[in-house]
């Protein structure tokens, strides 16, 4: 159903806002979105639409250009640019989320924005019942202590709805979701899976070069060979396609009962400490 009074012209800067735009159908709103946004919707490069380097660099006046009457971006955002948007008569919505919960309120804002408020409850529901078949399948198992981080230099441990995800996915989080942790702390805390989505780098994580360089040869999860890649838009986009992760997840913790699904790549080698030359 189409309203005279939802935006019909959409510059999204931010990419699970453009996921989420697809998830309920609406993607032929977007008429501009970041590079970041096509790597995770590949059906909107190729046309039309204006593609941005990214939300950061985009300036006003390139964002101003294609006459959006909404703009959605994750805060903070550039101070000056906003009040360019909003000078130009768009609608400026800023996204926070911290937790699955602010996730499915940002899937519901942005559908009821565009007048698909059924459509986004659809997507919620889907979301909340694959997590929580999850979750009763990994119910009463052995609960494995997970480390995983979303960057590699500093260390940053992954967000908080990553930890939700792990939790459902049968296994404990093992750092503060979200901030600077010291490799040093990590080894200590002997991890038995230890999952790399590195903000930005797809599934290039070098996973082998971060066990030997840390000193973390000695832990389970490397001398169990249980030390993944998870491609970075599968945990850290906030949108539905944080359930490919979970498969994911699910897989790196319960082999036995999950099968292996696209997205995760295992670690083929671990050095030995006297092999490392070099420390991350």
């Amino acid at each position: 159903m189409s309203f005279s009074h939802t935006p019909r012209r959409i510059a999204c800067l931010q990419p699970s806002a453009t996921v989420i735009l697809a998830a309920i159908g609406e993607l032929d709103r977007v008429v501009a979105c970041t590079r970041y946004c096509a790597d995770v919707v590949p059906q909107i490069s190729g046309d039309t639409r204006v593609i941005l380097a990214d939300s950061w660099t985009a300036n006003a006046g390139q964002i101003v250009a294609t006459h959006p009457d909404l703009v959605i971006a994750s805060v903070p955002y550039q101070e000056k640019a906003v009040s360019e948007i909003l000078k130009a008569g768009a609608r400026f919505l800023g996204l926070a989320p911290k937790t699955l919960a602010d996730i499915y309120t940002d899937i519901a804002t942005i559908a009821g924005a565009v007048g698909a408020g059924k459509r986004g409850e659809e997507v919620i529901a889907a979301m909340r019942l694959h997590i929580d078949t999850i979750r009763a399948q990994t119910a009463g198992l052995s609960r494995l202590r997970v480390f995983c981080e979303e960057w590699g230099k500093p260390l940053i441990a992954s967000q908080r709805w990553v930890a939700e995800l792990v939790e459902a996915a049968g296994g404990d989080f093992i750092a503060a979701p979200g901030l600077q942790v010291a490799p040093e702390e990590i080894r200590q805390l002997n991890p038995e899976v230890i999952i790399a989505a590195w903000c930005g780098a797809g599934d290039r994580v070098p996973l082998e070069k971060i066990i030997s360089g840390r000193g973390w040869q000695q832990t389970a999860a490397a001398l169990n060979k249980r030390v993944f890649c998870v491609r970075d838009e599968y945990l850290n986009t906030p949108a539905p396609t944080l359930l490919h992760g979970l498969d994911a997840l699910a897989f790196a913790l319960h082999p036995e009962l999950f099968a292996c699904t696209k997205g995760i790549r295992r670690i083929t080698d671990v050095f030995a400490p006297a092999m490392s030359k070099s420390r991350e």
